[in-house]
């Protein structure tokens, strides 16, 4: 029996981290495929703001003598925004951030149009306009929400490929730690509200 003694410690040492290999692995799959799930809703999100963007653009151009660089920044923005893709399953912290930035700047952009059409009481009249307008505001909360969500899956992956022991299989694996969604630059500046009365 004591012949067979270090083949079974062995075994059951082969047996105990294949186990742990495998439990690791499939969760670290399982866990990735959340992320990318998240990310796929983060970019159904921005995908919609983008189609409603071009709707927006049209009704505006049809409905005033608008002025053209207003609208051209819209259009530049909105193709930078859309030219760029991401690949979840391997997302740089680099790579977000520049995804973070152009989509910042659409977002500066469509702000600006906004701001500029309260200057058109036939376009704050249009009834489809107003409806855009709505459905924009829904949108960018739904973006809001589709980055909280994408965060919220971030954290228990990194959680699990970053702790001791798994951290030594996640390298070999290819299981690298998944960056978040930061705030928009400049965001942690107040807001300067002014009222113009004249």
């Amino acid at each position: 029996m004591k012949k067979f003694l270090p083949w079974i410690i062995i075994g059951i040492l082969v047996i105990g981290l294949y186990s742990w290999g495998k439990g690791f692995n499939n969760t670290a799959v399982d866990l990735n495929e959340n992320v990318k799930e998240a990310w796929g809703n983060v970019q159904t999100s921005y995908q919609r703001r983008n189609d409603l963007i071009g709707n927006l653009v049209n009704t505006v151009k049809g409905a005033a003598d608008f002025e053209k660089s207003t609208l051209t920044a819209v259009i530049e923005a909105r193709a930078k925004a859309t030219s760029i893709n991401i690949d979840p399953s391997n997302v740089t912290p680099e790579q977000l951030a520049q995804y973070n930035q152009v989509q910042g700047g659409l977002s500066g952009a469509l702000k600006s149009l906004l701001v500029t059409v309260e200057r058109y009481p036939e376009l704050k009249a249009n009834q489809n306009f107003l409806k855009l307008q709505d459905e924009l505001t829904s949108t960018e909360n739904t973006i809001q929400t589709a980055r909280t969500r994408y965060n919220e899956q971030i954290k228990p992956y990194n959680k699990h490929v970053n702790r001791f022991p798994n951290s030594l299989l996640a390298g070999m694996l290819n299981f690298d730690e998944k960056p978040y969604f930061d705030a928009e630059a400049g965001a942690e500046k107040p807001v300067d509200v002014k009222f113009d009365f004249k």
